[in-house]
């Protein structure tokens, strides 16, 4: 079935983009804590 299909493309879609936002801010925070302990210095 064509509709199976395409519900399928789109449930890993919005898995990959759901794994892309975790992965920015898990970048997002390294960088802020890097920056907290350049500033400790």
């Amino acid at each position: 079935n064509a509709n199976v299909s395409i519900v399928e493309e789109m449930v890993d879609m919005i898995v990959a983009q759901r794994a892309y936002e975790a992965t920015s801010k898990v970048i997002k925070t390294s960088d802020e804590m890097m920056q907290i302990a350049n500033n400790l210095r």
